[in-house]
């Protein structure tokens, strides 16, 4: 079932200016430049979302330089959704702009029943992959993710199945999401021996999920890979949301899959609450400061914003005025995160 679109926008022609005020940043070693914000069209663009309200938040991202979609194959709801919206407005207004855009997918987690709809396969990678163009009626995407680590197919497999996608011509490039440190040299290694290079690594990262730092960074820096950081404000716990309570639009009000009451425990509202003291003093907000705070790292080429409205958006690309910390400023952040 496809969502309605009673209220279509005016046909669309793209800001000529779009690429002067986004900055960009090398994936690795490649010759791939990708936005310092990327947009993620995760949970919030399946078929029980507002279709124009999706078509407003993709032109006011190109229109102002971020020219990098990411999805994957369950995103929804139901699964497949966000992808089949996406394709609907590649169709509508980014047809003509193909050339300019990055448009990655990913497969590894639960897509369809039976055994081979989840994982690492060679089977179910293919099939994803075939089955995701469908969806967004193109003819390849640029990166392909394998979207977490399979503990029990060989490697060597799900690495084969991201190098044929590349030989084939369905994806430019591949990619690995949530891989530790050792299983990133792992998968650089064999994909490095069949010729493909891996360009990209999609790890979760926060101020209060840091498990990159602890030797990953380290990799992808000397491999040359690129990162780029999911679920950069914790579900929105890493914003001004929940300082003064849990609204009832918030995504623990209404959702629940991801985050409840929960995870907002009081000693994490206390560091939240910390940390707007000094984006304040920088005068940014809360979720600015988040997603400039991961950008410090010169490892980190872009970061994941996902959106519910054109406003929010530009808020968040707002972040780009100001991605410098002062030494004072780190080390007191660094206080509140003990």
């Amino acid at each position: 079932m496809r969502i309605n679109d009673h209220n279509p926008l005016p046909t669309y022609s793209a800001n000529p200016d779009r690429y002067d005020h986004m900055h960009y940043r090398r994936c690795g070693n490649s010759g791939i430049q990708l936005p310092l914000l990327s947009l993620g069209l995760w949970h919030n663009f399946g078929h029980n979302g507002n279709f124009t309200e999706m078509r407003q938040i993709i032109r006011t991202a190109f229109d102002s330089g971020i020219n990098h979609f990411d999805l994957a194959n369950n995103y929804g709801p139901p699964f497949g959704s966000a992808e089949e919206n996406f394709g609907r407005i590649l169709t509508t207004d980014l047809k003509a702009y193909r050339d300019e855009l990055i448009v990655s997918s990913k497969a590894g987690w639960d897509m369809w029943p039976g055994p081979y709809g989840n994982l690492g396969s060679k089977k179910y990678l293919i099939a994803s992959l075939d089955q995701s163009l469908k969806r967004m009626e193109l003819d390849y995407v640029d990166i392909f993710y394998h979207h977490r680590p399979d503990p029990d197919t060989p490697m060597e497999e799900t690495m084969e199945a991201l190098a044929l996608m590349v030989k084939q011509g369905k994806a430019l490039y591949v990619g690995i999401s949530q891989y530790s440190a050792e299983q990133t040299v792992q998968a650089y290694e064999i994909l490095q021996s069949m010729g493909v290079r891996l360009l990209i690594h999609q790890p979760r990262y926060s101020m209060f999920d840091r498990w990159v730092e602890n030797g990953l960074l380290d990799v992808l820096r000397e491999k040359g890979i690129g990162g780029i950081a999911f679920s950069p404000l914790e579900q929105g716990i890493l914003t001004d949301k929940y300082l003064n309570g849990i609204p009832d639009d918030s995504r623990i009000a209404t959702d629940g899959r991801y985050l409840t009451q929960n995870n907002l425990t009081p000693e994490i509202l206390n560091k939240v609450q910390n940390l707007n003291v000094i984006a304040q003093q920088r005068d940014q907000k809360m979720a600015q400061m988040a997603l400039a705070w991961i950008l410090r790292k010169p490892e980190i080429t872009s970061v994941l914003i996902g959106v519910s409205n054109p406003k929010q958006l530009q808020e968040n690309i707002a972040t780009l005025e100001n991605l410098h910390f002062s030494e004072e400023e780190i080390q007191a952040i660094e206080s509140i995160l003990a």
